[in-house]
């Protein structure tokens, strides 16, 4: 076994038992930090497989940003963890089944004969000025055009929804109707001037300067 498939499973098997540890911690803090563990060696595949775009993509967007969000997130709220254990046992049946099936699923999908491995050799190695991230480029905005701006949408609503649902559970938010605004004109909707006369204020009495007398006493 050669050293580069090594590292493969070393960081294989990481990836499995921290994503693993995700779904299994009952504090949401030591989920999210195993989540970043899950990543990093995400990112370390994605360079085993010479993709090093997608690996720096991967640490420098989700651990550097992302997860960092996810962690303050998680930090403030009040999670109460004796309802998520609750939810957890009682839907925990339904939960099996379904890892099963994706289990199955990748079984099916993920295979060397499925993707030409198994008769394609690995090329030596790529011409001087070969960039992955070129060739990536290439593949989304042509090829995948249509999926890639798919994707988009579908993360641009669930974006929308997420706000929408944390606007929803907090009752003294200030919601702000779109139509109504649209309905603001120019004129007294917008700009109301209010003329106001200056208060008048009483100016201090002067004070009345010392005597030749006064300069006596004080003497």
């Amino acid at each position: 076994m050669g050293f580069e498939k090594f590292l493969f499973y070393v960081f294989a098997a990481i990836t499995v038992f921290a994503a693993g540890m995700v779904v299994t911690r009952r504090n949401s803090v030591h989920a999210v930090l195993y989540l970043v563990l899950a990543f990093v060696s995400s990112a370390a595949l994605w360079l085993l497989i010479e993709a090093e775009f997608l690996g720096i993509v991967l640490v420098l967007v989700y651990v550097g940003a992302v997860m960092v969000l996810f962690l303050f997130v998680v930090m403030m709220l009040d999670v109460e963890i004796a309802a998520l254990q609750a939810q957890f046992i009682k839907h925990l049946p339904v939960g099996l089944v379904i890892a099963g099936l994706m289990l199955f699923n990748l079984f099916l999908v993920l295979g060397p004969s499925n993707f030409g491995l198994d008769v394609i050799a690995k090329p030596a190695g790529q011409p001087a000025g070969y960039s992955n991230t070129s060739v990536l480029g290439q593949e989304l905005y042509t090829i995948y055009v249509y999926q890639f701006e798919i994707a988009a949408v579908i993360l641009l609503v669930a974006i929308v929804a997420a706000i929408r649902l944390t606007l929803r559970r907090r009752p003294d938010t200030k919601y702000i109707d779109p139509a109504e605004q649209v309905k603001v004109k120019k004129g007294p909707d917008r700009v109301r001037l209010v003329s106001m006369s200056a208060e008048q204020t009483p100016r201090p009495p002067l004070a009345a300067a010392p005597t030749s007398g006064d300069k006596e006493m004080a003497q």
